[in-house]
């Protein structure tokens, strides 16, 4: 888990390129400051707190399959085919799945309790315990992102350079005014698993978490290069209708008024001249929908140990159907969220997974949890957009753009564990004191 971004960059297969306008050599011709950074993700598990499980029972050439799935429909064809059954022989019966994320998608233990069904001829159930399920589960995969980009003194940015390695392509394209811009991907999250230790797949809103992590890192750091408002920057660079309605709702019903205003970090300070406490914002795409949230955080700089203390998430989804079941999904991604920012990561050397159990791989405790506060953007002449991954994708951003404005350390890899935090908090104490 320590080298493989070297080997995920030294083997990635070549470049598709995403979007692009303009011409990079003209934008960085006139940037004024130029500024370049590599982000990186870990391997994050799903970590579903009921395992893969299924129960198969077969009668005659028929078979009726009890299954933890997330696709039903795909298991029926499954099933048909492993047993040799006619398709309409196989029912397929799903209780509540416990927990899924985009990992009970292949259904390999429901078609492992179909064969041993039919060998035994009976009723079986299969459920992988703790340790089976993390071996044996997809991972959403490593990646990284390389991304240059150019303002002006005024504010402006004029250029945005993007290469993302295996995250995939989702949540990649900027909604930014750029005129000179260009995005590329190297491998797909899925597909390139022979580049990958073992197998990798989709983890709630595909690649959109790392993507919309590393863009709204950038979008900060540039604000602070450019001494403006990380909200001012923004609106500065925005021509999107539904971005700027649905940032200026997170910032109205945050009450943002501005760093001084809002009683935020000045961009500069060493981190020992920092107050500990700090807010981030972050914005994204994802299904259909606009999201935007600004977070208050409080950082105990002798431990690294980050207390996320409010967030507020305004969401465009369109027509919104069913307003209270909008705000749960909010809310529901927010809490995930918070594990995969500050805790979630695998642990392996070669084939070996490190993490067999919570014990070791950390999912978002009750006591993490903040104050959240959600705000459904009015937008009846759209038709509905997605609800259930949205808010997820600006975790990552919005929480290491708050633990900057809090300590003064720009934290590039996820998860921002405490270790992590105090590296970079050290890192800019020396950087000061080399400045001064």
């Amino acid at each position: 888990d320590e080298n493989i971004f070297d080997h995920l960059v030294n083997n990635a297969p070549r470049r598709d390129v995403v979007a692009e306008g303009g011409d990079i050599k003209t934008g960085e011709d006139i940037a004024d400051t130029v500024i370049e950074q590599t982000y990186l993700n870990s391997y994050v598990a799903h970590a579903a707190m009921e395992t893969h499980t299924a129960l198969a029972k077969i009668e005659g050439d028929k078979a009726t399959i009890w299954a933890s799935t997330q696709t039903p429909f795909p298991l029926k064809d499954q099933i048909a085919k492993a047993l040799d059954f006619p398709s309409e022989n196989v029912r397929i019966i799903t209780p509540f799945v416990g927990g899924g994320f985009g990992g009970k998608s292949q259904n390999s233990q429901a078609v492992e309790a179909a064969r041993l069904a039919k060998l035994t001829g009976k009723p079986v159930q299969v459920a992988r315990s703790r340790a089976e399920e993390f071996f044996y589960d997809t991972f959403r995969p490593a990646a990284v992102v390389k991304i240059r980009s150019g303002i002006t003194n005024s504010g402006k940015i004029v250029f945005w350079d993007y290469g993302v390695y295996f995250a995939g392509s989702r949540g990649s394209q900027h909604f930014y005014d750029v005129p000179h811009h260009r995005t590329v991907t190297f491998g797909e999250a899925r597909g390139s698993d022979s580049v990958h230790p073992f197998a990798t797949g989709a983890w709630r809103a595909p690649a959109n978490n790392t993507n919309t992590f590393a863009r709204e890192s950038q979008i900060e750091i540039m604000a602070a290069k450019a001494g403006l408002d990380p909200v001012e920057f923004r609106l500065k660079n925005l021509k999107d209708e539904r971005m700027l309605r649905t940032l200026k709702a997170a910032a109205e019903k945050f009450g943002w008024t501005g760093k001084a205003g809002s009683g935020a970090n000045p961009p500069s300070g060493s981190s020992e001249e920092r107050s500990g406490r700090g807010f981030g914002v972050s914005c994204g795409i994802d299904s259909g929908t606009y999201v935007a949230h600004i977070a208050e955080v409080e950082v105990d700089k002798n431990t690294g140990h980050v207390q996320v203390k409010r967030i507020v998430c305004a969401q465009d989804m369109g027509q919104v159907v069913n307003p209270e079941g909008a705000k749960i999904q909010i809310e529901g991604c927010i809490t995930m969220g918070l594990g995969y920012a500050l805790a979630e990561e695998v642990h392996f050397k070669g084939g070996k997974v490190l993490d067999t159990n919570f014990n070791t791989y950390e999912i978002t405790h009750f006591s993490w949890v903040p104050k959240i506060e959600t705000v459904l953007v009015k937008a009846d002449e759209l038709s509905p957009q997605g609800g259930g991954e949205p808010a997820i994708i600006c975790m990552g951003g919005v929480i290491a753009n708050a633990i900057c404005d809090a300590t003064g350390a720009r934290l590039f890899q996820l998860p921002m564990t405490p270790a992590r935090i105090k590296e970079a908090m050290a890192k800019s104490a020396r950087v000061a004191v080399l400045t001064k």
